[in-house]
């Protein structure tokens, strides 16, 4: 048995699966360097996400299961003798060095002290370095720090056709030999080379020259491996065909960075890809969002038809039913977002913005990564909250996360489309505008709160923005679906059960106290069934009548139908009213009246918090006693409601633009709170985050009733 390859540098690791087999196998590198499109391939969607216990970084484990006595992560991957092989897919970073929390997670992960959840706390048995091929001295800095871990390590050279494009020529067998460890070129994409990885690390050893400590040491040893080993594009090395095609795509890049960062072209640019996104996003995400509630719709029926009148048929029916629907109809929303964010990051043009955001984030005292978190928000901000974490510094990143919120999601778009159509009735441009400034509004007061935090309670110097800016390449739509997949599963593990139990609390607030039907349903019930015995020939002694004409039994038909119908609204109405709900709404009553507010609008403002298109549904039950708000009947209804004097409309001019302006500015998502005392360290946070959203949106709605009003 040899002994330990930390005692003996010499000695070749995991030769065999009965000394010591390759188990658990940390990726290390920098930011945009093909990492976690290596991981994919390597574990293919064989992986899991969770967090570093203690910390809100997301670790991705991938499991690679032995095969005809090999492990393999595809049917053609040849891998580590004996067992399964994890691979941990650690945060990118630029060095272990750095005072960041990824590089603390490395750090620790490293040195045995750190696992991600579920996983065995101990030092990983190898280490897998990826560098990038098109700025490889760079990435040699940090391969020079692996070494130093002593674990037996490969290194993995990406990007190898974009390198090639340009003229440079990585020599593995030149590398290998100047850092003393198995050497890959791979290009992840496409798989070229990948399945040379896992064969190399049964033959990984330590290496016996460790690259020095000091950092102007290192970054001299990386210069000096790189030019052992390439034969870069430089007119000295790589003749004139490398150097004329190294000089024109580099000509092409700061062209095209040039364009992108441009304080007008750049911005031009972006908001000609931020509409096309979003474009894409409203127009495809209807479809599915149209199929998913129609099958809820259909389940709930199918269980109402089916199962025996009673509390057991209203719970399933109405609350879990009601729930998971309310919960998933806007996945379509998320995901997509997120598979075009993936897009845009893996080309390279997310970098670029978030530079170009900084110049105008930064006077509010947020740095352009906020950019990605407040982007992601405009679809939910649960994910936008969790995306901040890439922003180093700890007091930008809660300003980030307070005032996340304030953009507009997806949620609040039943609300404005109601509002709006209350407003502006047949004036299809104004109604346009009016839609456009919603969002404005949000992230004024999202970047007028930013500044207010980070000169009180999170005041502090800002830290220079260190932003690499990758180079440009296709993307991989592989890597955008599975990223697309992972954020998808993550808000309906993370979001998705929260807004389900909170749809339970409140729609058993909505349907209890169960009371008897209000005379008006009974009224209209006695007259269906007069004209339904009328219909069948026997009148209300019992005895016979003339008959009817086959077009007067079609009236009378509709004639009940339409009775029925208003029967079960009035019923609605009248259990709403007196349910729980109900008188939760009259109870605050009082602290709504300064905005316009009756207790059917703070009904429907309390029954939000569940999630804030839940109000339009709860006023159209309130008003209709249906809630399909889809119907423009039922939203003419709505528009034209009174409160209980009969006289006063509910909606009056100066009232919806403050229940508009109100909802904009709110914070009426209770798992947000949730996620954002998770992130942020600390429940402190959540109530603040609420306290602060509650008393801006209450000053503006107030501000504007009295200004309309």
């Amino acid at each position: 048995m040899s002994e330990c390859p930390r005692c003996d540098d010499s000695v070749s690791v995991g030769t065999s699966a009965d000394e010591i087999p390759v188990r658990t196998v940390a990726l290390l590198g920098n930011p945009n360097t093909g990492k976690t499109t290596l991981f994919n391939q390597l574990s293919g969607l064989r992986h899991k996400t969770s967090n570093f216990p203690g910390t809100t970084q997301e670790a991705r484990v991938g499991v690679i299961r032995a095969a005809n006595g090999r492990t393999s992560g595809t049917d053609e991957n040849p891998g580590v003798a004996g067992g399964e092989t994890h691979l941990v897919d650690l945060p990118g970073i630029y060095s272990l060095e750095l005072d960041q929390t990824e590089a603390e997670i490395c750090r620790r992960v490293l040195a045995g002290k750190l696992s991600p959840k579920g996983e065995e706390t101990r030092e990983p048995d190898a280490l897998l370095v990826i560098a990038d091929a098109t700025n490889l001295i760079r990435n040699l800095s940090l391969v020079g720090e692996g070494l130093a871990q002593r674990l037996p390590t490969v290194v993995v050279i990406t990007m190898i056709d974009l390198a090639r494009r340009m003229g440079v020529r990585v020599a593995p067998e030149q590398l290998e030999a100047q850092i003393g460890c198995p050497v890959v070129l791979c290009n992840p994409r496409s798989g070229e080379g990948v399945n040379e990885i896992l064969p190399a690390l049964d033959r990984a050893r330590v290496s016996n020259r460790t690259p020095p400590g000091d950092r102007d040491a290192l970054e001299r040893w990386a210069e000096s491996v790189y030019s052992l080993s390439t034969e870069h594009s430089l007119p000295c090395a790589a003749g004139e065909h490398g150097s004329a095609r190294w000089m024109a795509s580099s000509r092409l890049t700061d062209r095209l960075d040039n364009l992108l960062t441009h304080p007008i072209s750049g911005l031009l640019s972006f908001a000609v890809v931020m509409a096309g996104l979003f474009m894409v996003i409203f127009k495809l995400a209807t479809y599915p969002m149209d199929w998913i509630e129609l099958v809820f719709s259909k389940l709930g029926g199918l269980i109402t038809s089916t199962m025996p009148e009673g509390i057991l048929r209203e719970f399933l029916a109405q609350g879990v039913v009601g729930g998971i629907g309310a919960t998933v109809i806007f996945l379509p929303q998320i995901c997509l977002l997120f598979f075009l964010i993936s897009i845009l990051e893996d080309t390279g043009y997310l970098a670029r913005a978030a530079f170009l955001m900084d110049r105008l984030l930064r006077p509010f005292g947020l740095p352009g990564l906020s950019f990605v978190p407040f982007l992601s928000s405009h679809a939910c901000a649960l994910p936008g909250i969790m995306s901040a974490r890439a922003i180093p510094d700890r007091r930008e990143k809660l300003a980030t996360i307070l005032v996340a919120p304030f953009m507009t999601c997806s949620a609040r778009i039943p609300v404005y489309v109601l509002m709006i159509s209350i407003l502006f009735r047949d004036r299809p441009i104004a109604a346009g505008l009016a839609f456009v400034g919603c969002y404005a509004l949000g992230i004024g007061a999202g970047l007028f709160s930013a500044l207010i935090a980070r000169r009180t309670i999170l005041k502090g110097p800002s830290r220079p923005m260190a932003l690499e800016l990758p180079t440009y390449k296709v993307p991989s739509l592989r890597t955008a679906a599975i990223a697309t997949y992972d954020r998808g599963m993550t808000f309906l593990k993370n979001a998705g059960t929260n807004i389900l139990a909170i749809c339970v609390v409140l729609w058993w607030l909505s349907a209890f106290p169960h009371v008897p039907p209000p005379g008006e349903s009974l009224m209209l019930r006695d007259q269906a069934q007069t004209i339904r015995q009328t219909v069948d020939g026997v009148a209300a002694n019992g005895a016979p009548e003339v008959a009817m004409t086959d077009a007067d039994k079609a009236a009378a038909r509709a004639k009940i139908e339409e009775l029925e119908t208003s029967a079960d609204r009035a019923e609605a109405r009248h259990a709403l009213s007196n349910s729980f709900a109900g008188k939760l709404g009259r109870a605050i009553e009082p602290v709504f009246r300064p905005l316009g507010f009756d207790w059917q609008l703070s009904v429907g403002v309390l029954t939000s918090f569940a999630a804030r298109e839940v109000f339009v549904s709860t006023m159209a039950v309130m008003v209709a006693g249906v809630d399909d708000a889809e119907d423009a009947g039922v939203r003419d209804q709505i528009a034209h409601a009174t409160r209980d004097d009969g006289v006063t409309p509910i909606f009056t001019e100066a009232v919806a633009w403050s229940a508009l302006v109100f909802y904009v500015l709110a914070m009426q998502c209770l798992p947000t709170l949730a996620v954002t005392a998770r992130e942020a360290g600390g429940v402190k946070w959540a109530v603040l985050q609420l306290a602060w959203m509650s008393v801006v949106a209450y000053a503006a709605a107030w501000i504007v009733l009295k200004i309309v009003g």
